[in-house]
């Protein structure tokens, strides 16, 4: 197939993971792919996000600001135009943005079927933290978009049950997870080795990775350190940066336990996998009840014990007792207790983390298991002349 494929994320974060990983798995399946997105794209650094949009954000209104996002649309649209003229693509695969309807736009124009890629319920989410300020044009661009599109692909079944309350038929709802490079993640290291190579030989590992921001719960794996004392060593490893990383660094100190804390700072992609190996226990502490983590599958495919809470976005992919063990968030000790007995019970941790090592096989897991189905839903919908 031809895909042309577009987003407007223009920060290297998990979000630049996505979409790097589902086009090589695209690719790597014989589809040609033609990547439409902002063209700053490559200025910014892994784990980061453009310093001029942060910048515009706090320099003009609310209202302005998200006009202007609307208003980027059309400016997207002439470059799919553009594309679309060029390249003659059998589907346009889009990352759903709010405001963004450049894609929606595209394929009434050229008539070809879009296929939108949904991560959260932007609206929902900006609400939740006061950053929407035109609520009702909010409301309207996100329906447009998400019933415009011939296949809306949300990341949990979760967030399918959201998009299909907002009105979208459910046959045109299907869920794709995110998923992990199972070939990346192999060249890792053995884990004392890893280690060893850290600094950490010897030690516990507790392990968190991604850009670390204040509702990631890392607080909380601060807060049990300083409060529960260890026969043996134990250092919380978090491989990444981020806002919340100052105010833990602070609390860390206060606390006394920064010298059992390390944050790697910002690292190169192919660096994860040996940072990861060296993990005892990986930890997604908290959650957004829709997301679709992308550690999570990673911690799978290095098989990892994760500690993690009983949501029903998680349980998609983690079972309790059998590749994880979760805990009730609503339980101030539940945290805590779940990663006591994973450090003090060497059989149980080597079990969950065998099984979680199987789960991306099990389940089918792997970007490219993410892209045969996209591409089996864009041959579905073909316009005839492209079949």
């Amino acid at each position: 197939m031809r895909i042309l494929y577009h987003h407007r994320t223009a920060s290297r974060d998990g979000q630049a993971v996505h979409v790097d990983e589902m086009v090589a798995a695209l690719r790597s399946l014989g589809h040609e792919v033609l990547v439409v997105a902002p063209t700053a794209q490559g200025a910014a650094s892994m784990g980061s996000d453009l310093r001029w949009v942060a910048k515009l954000r706090t320099l003009i209104p609310r209202w302005l600001y998200e006009l202007a996002e609307l208003a980027y649309s059309f400016v997207a649209y002439h470059r799919l135009a553009r594309a679309a003229r060029e390249f003659h693509p059998d589907m346009i695969y889009e990352r759903y943005n709010l405001f963004l309807l450049a894609g929606l736009m595209a394929k009434r124009r050229f008539d070809v079927p879009l296929l939108l890629e949904v991560n959260s319920p932007l609206v929902h989410e900006r609400e939740r933290f006061g950053q929407v300020a035109l609520h009702r044009l909010a409301n309207w661009a996100e329906k447009k978009a998400w019933q415009g599109a011939d296949q809306v692909l949300p990341v949990t079944r979760v967030l399918a049950r959201y998009v299909i309350d907002r009105g979208v038929a459910e046959d045109r709802v299907t869920v794709i997870s995110n998923g992990v490079n199972v070939e990346h993640f192999a060249t890792a290291p053995r884990p004392e080795a890893a280690k060893e190579a850290l600094g950490l030989g010897g030690l516990q590992v507790l392990g968190f990775t991604g850009f670390v921001r204040e509702w990631h719960g890392i607080d909380r794996v601060l807060q049990w350190m300083a409060e529960t004392p260890r026969s043996a060593p134990l250092h919380l490893l978090i491989v990444g940066d981020g806002p919340a990383r100052p105010d833990l660094e602070r609390l860390a100190t206060t606390l006394g336990v920064a010298d059992r804390v390390t944050f790697t700072g910002v690292i190169q992609r192919s660096d994860v996998p040996r940072h990861v190996a060296a993990f005892d226990i990986a930890l997604q502490p908290a959650v957004a009840s829709y997301a679709s983590p992308l550690k999570l599958f990673e911690y799978l495919a290095l098989g990892k014990a994760i500690v993690a809470p009983r949501h029903d976005n998680l349980k998609e992919v983690l079972e309790d007792g059998y590749n994880a063990l979760l805990f009730d968030e609503n339980d101030p000790d539940g945290f805590g207790r779940a990663v006591a007995r994973l450090l003090d019970d060497d059989a149980l941790r080597s079990a969950l983390g065998k099984a979680a090592a199987r789960t991306i096989a099990e389940r089918g897991l792997s970007w490219e298991d993410a892209a045969r189905r996209v591409c089996e839903l864009g041959a579905r919908h073909a316009r005839p002349a492209t079949k």
